[in-house]
């Protein structure tokens, strides 16, 4: 394994290198590229598909591209636009490039090497805030068919969709969904005064237990 993700992400920077792409973070075997321009990260994310496919047979690597204005802090990118743009990349497959309505917008009548984009619909990512339109790169020599996507279109719920995203409470969430997964839970109860937000919490972290 380690080997492999050596030569993973040597080809992934390279790449990335190549369309002036900055790497911005890395977490596991995840990278976070930065581009000045939406069709040098499309190109870029093109080429490392390619790259890999050709040097590293039956390895896939799930791609997401969006376009935002993060806060630039201490040398790292924050805001609700990184969280966005990871949530895109989470959607996919191996293999797959998804590119979200603000980076297709914008990338649309320039597409690269003859590529296209597939209009995907409309799916509810981990946020809970709007629907986003994604949808799939296409072009030659990159896979076509994948499963439907990983977001919360894939499971049937009745979860209502709050008008604006969770704000903080990552903490809480998390002890939330710890507290959900455990064999023996039948029942958890959020307390509190009224307005502190106990719904929204409920809410947030129904949406990332339904799968």
């Amino acid at each position: 394994y380690e080997p492999v993700l050596i030569a993973r992400e040597r080809l992934l920077r390279r790449s990335a290198r190549a369309w002036r792409g900055y790497e911005v973070d890395s977490q596991g075997d995840a990278f976070l590229f930065a581009f000045q321009d939406v069709v040098d990260a499309v190109s870029a994310a093109m080429r490392m598909q390619r790259d890999i496919a050709a040097a590293l047979p039956g390895v896939r690597v799930r791609m997401g591209v969006h376009s935002g204005e993060p806060s630039l802090v201490d040398g790292r990118y924050i805001g609700l636009d990184v969280h966005r743009a990871a949530r895109v990349a989470a959607a996919a497959h191996g293999g797959q490039i998804i590119l979200s309505d603000t980076a297709y917008d914008l990338v649309a009548s320039q597409l690269p090497d003859a590529a296209t984009a597939r209009d995907l619909g409309e799916h509810r990512l981990k946020d809970l805030h709007r629907p986003r339109r994604l949808y799939q790169l296409v072009a030659l020599g990159l896979p076509d068919v994948f499963p439907p996507l990983r977001t919360l279109n894939a499971h049937r719920h009745n979860l209502p969709t709050p008008t604006t995203p969770l704000v903080g409470r990552q903490a809480e969430t998390h002890r939330l969904k710890a507290l959900l997964a455990e064999a023996t839970t039948r029942l958890v109860t959020l307390t509190g005064p009224g307005g502190v937000g106990k719904t929204r919490l409920a809410l947030q972290a129904a949406a990332e237990s339904v799968a």
